[in-house]
């Protein structure tokens, strides 16, 4: 009897899950598969699996499907839906009564890899984030069917014998050649890593894309395996490669994305290259073993071997040295494994290196020419960069030098190709060029076409180095290299060529053009890459490095490596700790700034409403001059009488009050307060601290000791036993609230409490410290009295109070040059940091002399950067500014202007809970409800977002991250803060309503 595999699935379905509707067949390998349309409009995949097919590995894959359930629901994968008896593979027996296991899971929206219309490196992204979740939730996934089969490329080496049954004898030959150096190169490298179960077949065909082009699904999960994890990468990287114009371009971004998310061994980036090629080795295999067992089915099995031929025989006409390190980079490695190695040996050897041209190349006679995109990109708008060279090199005294690294923006008008790779040496046609160490001949050409290199020679380099590298020479006079052949010897000093005419080299004037190789990424010297796209600029210092490194030019011989913004990123993930975060959702890089005003690399401008640190405008020419021109005199230590040094200290103290005229010159705000807590404790012989809750005093482990905003935090150990949290007075959610009476002293009573306990405990306080103004708490004002009442306190239990002034301080509140002093109060110490230099890592403590004796306890206290004459210099300036240019003033009417601006948003914006501050040190506190003072945190994560798109640059502050905080430069224009309000007005209205 038989029965039509859509009558058996519908019988199936409605058997075992009580399920009817319309059915459409799936095409498969060898199980059944249908999409399921349920009567409601639900979909549905079913599978019914081979009848041949082991129960265990059935069972594998529900297995898996329910760990995913649990490990991961929210990504796009199937889940399983169990049958009528709970069972996750209900069993039915077809009309050959053959026992047939059957799945149903959720249907994923989606198109095809292979099919869909838009598919680009955010969709090799999106694949790559998927993968590597996926993976990491396996790691901790075992089954006894998980075991290595087939497909899975760890046993690639055994399908050896079955090459014979591929037909055409180019891909039988080439297949061979793959599996062969499979077995003896990667086998070998690989043994030794850990495995795990993978999905095992991302390919175009199970990966599923939205309208987007970002993956919506991934599907079939019939090959999972456990076997060497990097497998998961070479399967997918195989299949996005296939009909792609550019194989490598498109599976970077999956390597990029997953190793952001889970780490890849440098081992497994170097064998993804031949993992890849072992992918297309094993499909042309298995398609044909598996056509000639199952004949009937050979249209499927064969369906895709056309594509992944082609696609081999791309990927395997790379040059390999060029690929591997491409693959390297995106997995976040060193493109080139040998560069570090190539980089120390030539640093300990580059003493014996000999010129490179017969001239003098001095710092008194080399003249770096000015162009390039970081330096005068044009003397016209739409020059090209050999008009404008044209143009330089007759002014120029002495020998002129292109630099390493010089973005060539105009070099040739719309093309792509603008970043230097080599260094430029300009002399008279016919100067000779000589090898500065010895080497053999690579490769000779002659390219002189325009933007060519003319005569080029590539020298390797191996004797008595660690591991090759190479040296490139372009420019040269094609008839000297009728002379050499490759492998010819050359030893150190020789002359290789002379210097081409400028009609010998693409019409470009003489020049020799120099460039160091750690990777051999050509086959002819004629398509050396000597310029290439800003992007790959940090792939190919790795490939190409600063030859100044062979040179040993005295100058700077090479630009500034300006990275794009999402290379940036990933670099940055790369040397720096995760734990330094970036802000906004796609973060900015900026690269000027003046005033108020930052300037993205795009060119656009921003205006930063929250950088306190450049108190006094970013950039503000009079602190610059003040730095350059005492750095070009002397920087040095303390140790040494300095005027500088003295001079800060004095005008320091002059803006102080008199009680408070000893000064300790630091390098930051954090080392400030560090210092203020050793003083604290040599004077009193007290150990305990109080402080604010919510407080943060800096990053040094004393400091996050005494940060309640760091200790009772993500990551925080708590409170330690020598700290004391004090009540924070928040006049607008706290305990006691706008307009009650005595506020100040009643907030204040909570110290005296926590006093009381601590001398109970037979502890005695070292110091109180606080903000007069709190940042990190929400940007709030303190209420009248509070630091008279804690201060008297504090003082009458032994302790010393300490005003932390590095964010308020210097006249940023307009009224005063300190916030301590709209309090009424004069405080044992004071310390200062963040717009001392205007960003120059600079900070002090000011004490009463009493408290410096103290410390002068017979223990040296030396600084080695504070106070040096640098530092003091630009500290100087910014005083000299803020005087000069009435800034306190200007702080105080922008003040008042925006908290009116701000209070009348309030009038027709019902977000704005509350606007306070002083000076241009501002909160806006956003709610939810004005009377639950529900907080606002998303709207104000939204708004932050919107008015960088504004641009307007604001961040947010305070315990619920619902305080839009303000404290720009205090340069800031009054039309400069009217658009700041008329934007927020705009931009509350589409995200706030």
């Amino acid at each position: 009897m038989t029965e039509h595999p859509t009558d058996f699935a519908v019988r199936a379905l409605h058997e075992a899950f009580g399920l009817q509707g319309r059915l459409e067949p799936l095409p498969g390998e060898h199980d059944l598969n249908f999409k399921v349309t349920a009567a409601d409009g639900g979909r549905y995949l079913f599978k019914i699996h081979a009848a041949d097919l082991a129960p265990e590995r059935a069972e594998l894959q529900a297995a898996i499907l329910r760990h995913l359930e649990h490990q991961a629901p929210d990504l796009p994968l199937p889940r399983l839906f169990l049958g009528r008896e709970g069972q996750a593979l209900p069993v039915i027996d077809d009309a050959q009564g053959r026992a047939r296991r059957l799945r149903l899971t959720t249907w994923l929206d989606g198109t095809t890899w292979v099919e869909a219309r838009r598919r680009d490196a955010g969709s090799a992204a999106s694949l790559g984030r998927l993968l590597a979740r996926l993976d990491r939730c396996l790691a901790d996934f075992h089954h006894p069917a998980a075991a290595p089969y087939a497909w899975d490329l760890a046993g690639a080496a055994s399908l050896s014998e079955d090459v014979m049954l591929i037909v055409d004898p180019e891909r039988h030959r080439v297949a061979a050649e793959v599996l062969q150096r499979f077995t003896a190169d990667v086998v070998p490298r690989l043994a030794g890593r850990p495995k795990q179960v993978i999905h095992g077949d991302a390919n175009d065909r199970n990966v599923l894309l939205d309208a987007d082009g970002m993956v919506s699904g991934l599907i079939d999960f019939g090959d999972v395996v456990e076997t060497w994890r990097v497998n998961e990468l070479a399967v997918a990287a195989a299949y996005l490669a296939v009909g792609a114009a550019d194989p490598i371009a498109i599976i970077r971004p999956l390597l990029q994305a997953y190793g952001a998310e889970a780490p890849i061994a440098e081992v497994e980036a170097d064998l993804l290259f031949d993992l890849i090629l072992t992918r297309y080795a094993v499909s042309m295999v298995m398609a044909a073993r598996q056509s000639r067992q199952f004949p009937g089915n050979a249209a499927y099995l064969l369906v895709s071997q056309d594509d992944v031929w082609r696609a081999m025989t791309a990927i395997r006409a790379l040059n390999r040295p060029l690929a591997v390190a491409t693959l390297r980079h995106a997995c976040g490695h060193e493109p080139v494994a040998a560069r570090r190695a190539i980089d120390a040996w030539i640093l300990r050897n580059g003493h014996d290196f000999g010129p490179v041209l017969p001239l003098a190349l001095t710092r008194e006679t080399l003249r770096i020419l000015p162009l390039g995109a970081d330096r005068d990109t044009a003397a016209r708008p739409g020059i090209s960069y050999a008009e404008r060279l044209a143009e330089v090199l007759p002014g120029i005294d002495g020998m002129p030098l292109g630099r390493y690294a010089e973005d060539r923006a105009p070099y040739d008008r719309g093309r792509a190709r603008t970043i230097h790779l080599a260094i430029d040496l300009y002399a008279p046609a016919g100067t000779a060029v000589q090898a500065p160490l010895p080497g053999r001949i690579a490769l000779i050409g002659n390219d002189a076409t325009a933007d060519g290199f003319g005569g080029i020679l590539v020298l390797e380099h191996e004797a008595g180095t660690p591991h090759r590298f190479w040296t490139a020479y372009g420019h040269l006079a094609p008839a000297d290299l009728a002379k050499w052949k490759a492998g010819d010897p050359v030893g150190r000093g020789d002359t290789l060529a002379h210097l081409g005419t400028t009609a010998e080299n693409g019409g470009w004037p003489p020049h020799l053009h120099i460039q160091l190789l750690t990777a051999l990424t050509v086959d002819r010297a004629e398509d050396l890459m000597g310029v290439l796209p800003p992007e790959d600029v940090d792939l190919w210092e790795g490939i190409s490095p600063n030859p100044n490194a062979i040179l040993g030019l005295p100058v700077n011989a090479a630009a500034p490596i300006a990275h794009r913004p999402g290379a940036l990123r990933r670099l940055r993930a790369r040397w720096i700790g995760a734990a330094l975060s970036l802000s906004y959702e796609t973060p900015l890089k900026i690269v000027r700034g003046a005033g108020a005003t930052l300037i993205a690399e795009d060119g656009r401008r921003y205006l930063d409403l929250v950088n306190n640190v450049c108190h006094v405008g970013h950039c503000h020419p009079r602190v610059v001059e003040a730095i350059a021109g005492q750095a070009a005199r002397l920087n040095t230590n303390t140790r040494y009488l300095h005027d500088n040094l003295v001079e800060y200290a004095h005008r320091l103290t002059t803006l102080l009050p008199p009680e408070l005229s000893s000064v300790f010159l630091v390098n930051s705000g954090s080392e400030a307060n560090d210092l203020a807590l050793r003083l604290a404790r040599a004077y009193t012989g007290g150990t305990e601290v109080m402080v604010l809750d919510h407080a943060y005093h800096g990053n040094l482990s004393s400091l996050i000791d005494i940060s309640p905003y760091k200790f009772d935090g993500p990551g925080g150990a708590g409170r330690p036993r020598h700290v004391w949290v004090a009540e924070m007075p928040d006049l607008y959610r706290g305990r006691i609230r706008y307009g009650e009476a005595e506020a100040g002293p009643r907030y204040a009573e909570r110290v005296t409490t926590l006093l009381r306990d601590l001398s109970g405990l037979d502890r005695r306080i070292a110091a109180f410290f606080a903000e007069p103004l709190l940042g990190c708490g929400g940007q709030l004002v303190l209420p009248e009295g509070y630091l008279a009442a804690a201060f008297a306190e504090v003082r009458a239990a032994g302790g010393v109070c300490i005003a932390d002034e590095v964010q308020v301080g210097f006249g940023r509140v307009g009224s005063h040059f300190w916030a301590f002093e709209t309090q009424g109060v004069v405080p044992d110490i004071v310390t200062m940091g963040k717009p001392i230099g205007n960003g120059h890592p600079m900070g002090a403590v000011a004490c009463r002399p009493e408290i410096a004796a103290a410390f002068a306890n017979g223990m040296e206290y030396f600084n080695t950067f504070g106070g040096n004459p640098v530092s003091a210099a630009a500290g100087l300036a910014v005083l000299d500014v803020i005087r000069d240019e009435r800034l306190m003033a200007n702080a105080a009417a922008r003040g008042e202007q925006l908290t009116a601006g701000f209070k009348s948003l309030a009038e027709c914006h019902r977000v704005i809970g509350d606007v306070r501050g002083l000076g241009l040190f501002m909160g806006v506190e956003l709610v939810r409800d004005r009377d639950t003072l529900e907080p606002a945190d998303r709207a104000l994560k939204a708004i932050v977002e919107v008015m960088k798109e504004e641009g307007v640059l604001l961040s947010s502050e305070g315990p619920h991250h619902n305080v839009l905080k303000i404290k720009p430069p205090l340069v800031i224009s009054e039309a400069e803060c009217a658009t700041v309000l008329e934007k927020i007005d705009g931009v509350m209205k589409r995200v706030a309503g």
